[in-house]
C-alpha cells in the first residue's frame, strides 16, 4: 500500500505543520481543502510560518477527487461544516487522520464515513497562531502519533502513513496504545490546559502554585475516573507536560487573548456529558466550563460595564 495523495482539512497551527512538511514529498498530488469566502482570503492572505509565506495548492474537495489520505486539523466545532468536504475525498482505500483536540472526533468522522477508513492520531505540536502567522517551534514538536484501536504492532496502512513522512520534517509515531495515548492527551488538555486559561497565565504557574496545581489535579483525577469506564487506566496521579517553558500558553489560552471562542465544549463540556452518562460527579469540569464560558462572554463584549 502506498499513499500518492493527500489532502489537509484546517490550515490553523497544527495544519500548517503539515502545508510546510507535505510538498516536498507529494508535490502538486498533495492541496488543501477550502471553497468560498475561504478560498479567497486563503489565495489573497495566504498562511505564513515562522515570516515566511508557505505556498497553498488550494483545491475544492470536488476539485480535488478521491485522495488516498486526509488530514483533518480544523478544530472540531468545525466539523459539521467540513463534513460534505471529507465524505467528497474519501474513496474505498483512503485513511483518515483526525488530528483534532478531545477523544470523540473519529468517532464523530466515522459515522459519517465508516470507521474502517479511520486511524486514531493526535498532535504533540508546539506552536502559536496569530490570524494568519504561525509560529512553529520544529525543536519542541514531538509530531503526529497514531495508530490502530486493536493493533499493537503496525499495520498496512499504518506502515503506509509511516513511510509517507518519512524523508519529510513531518515527524511521524507510531503508538502500539493509540486509545491510552488520546486519553493521556486529553487528561493533559483538560487539567493543564484549561486552569491556565482562567488565570491568563503560562504553564510555570502549575509548578509555582499549590493552588493552581491543586485546580489541575481536581480535574485529572475527574478524567481518570471517566477514563476507567471507557475501559482506559490512566495514572492517578497528576503528570505535568514534560519539557514545557513557563512562559507557554496553550490552545485555549491562546484563543481567548485572540478573542476566539475556545474548545471548552469538547474538553470541560464533554467531560460533563460522560460524567452524567457514568454517575461521575464532575465538579472542577462543571466550574471550569461556566468560567471559559464566561470568558468568552465577556471577549465577546456581553459584559461592557
Amino acid at each position: 500500500m502506498e499513499i500518492k495523495s493527500a489532502a489537509l482539512i484546517g490550515v490553523g497551527a497544527v495544519g500548517s505543520y503539515f502545508a510546510y512538511g507535505l510538498p516536498a514529498k507529494l508535490g502538486d498530488r498533495f492541496c488543501v481543502i477550502a471553497s468560498g469566502n475561504r478560498k479567497e482570503r486563503l489565495e489573497k492572505e495566504g498562511i505564513y510560518i515562522n515570516d515566511a509565506r508557505c505556498p497553498l495548492n488550494l483545491k475544492t474537495a470536488q476539485e480535488a477527487g478521491k485522495v488516498d489520505l486526509v488530514l483533518v486539523a480544523t478544530k472540531q466545532t468545525a466539523l459539521p461544516e467540513i463534513m460534505d468536504d471529507i465524505c467528497a475525498l474519501v474513496g474505498e482505500n483512503t485513511i483518515v487522520l483526525s488530528l483534532l483536540n478531545g477523544v470523540t472526533s473519529e468517532e464523530i468522522i466515522g459515522n459519517e464515513i465508516g470507521m474502517e477508513h479511520m486511524l486514531y492520531s493526535l498532535m504533540r505540536i508546539d506552536a502559536v497562531r496569530d490570524g494568519n502567522q504561525m509560529e512553529l517551534h520544529f525543536d519542541r514538536i514531538a509530531g503526529v502519533f497514531f495508530g490502530e484501536k486493536d493493533h499493537t504492532e503496525p499495520t498496512e496502512r499504518v506502515q503506509a502513513v509511516l513511510d509517507l513522512f518519512e524523508g519529510t520534517s513531518v515527524r511521524a509515531n507510531f503508538v502500539p496504545d493509540i486509545m491510552t495515548d488520546l486519553w493521556l492527551k486529553y487528561v493533559s488538555n483538560v487539567s493543564q490546559n484549561l486552569p491556565q486559561a482562567i488565570l491568563g497565565v503560562g504553564f510555570g504557574a502549575y509548578k509555582d502554585s499549590e493552588h493552581v496545581r491543586a485546580v489541575a489535579t481536581g480535574l485529572w483525577q475527574e478524567v481518570v475516573q471517566v477514563a476507567a469506564k471507557k475501559g482506559v487506566r490512566l495514572p492517578e496521579r497528576l503528570l505535568l507536560f514534560h519539557g514545557t517553558v513557563k512562559e507557554a500558553r496553550f490552545s485555549t489560552l491562546q484563543d481567548l487573548d485572540a478573542g476566539r471562542h475556545t474548545e471548552i465544549d469538547i474538553f470541560a463540556g464533554e467531560m460533563m456529558r460522560m460524567g452524567k452518562e457514568f454517575e461521575i460527579p464532575v465538579p472542577y469540569c462543571e466550574y471550569t466550563y461556566h468560567m471559559i464560558k464566561a470568558l468568552e462572554e465577556k471577549n465577546d463584549g456581553k459584559f461592557n460595564y
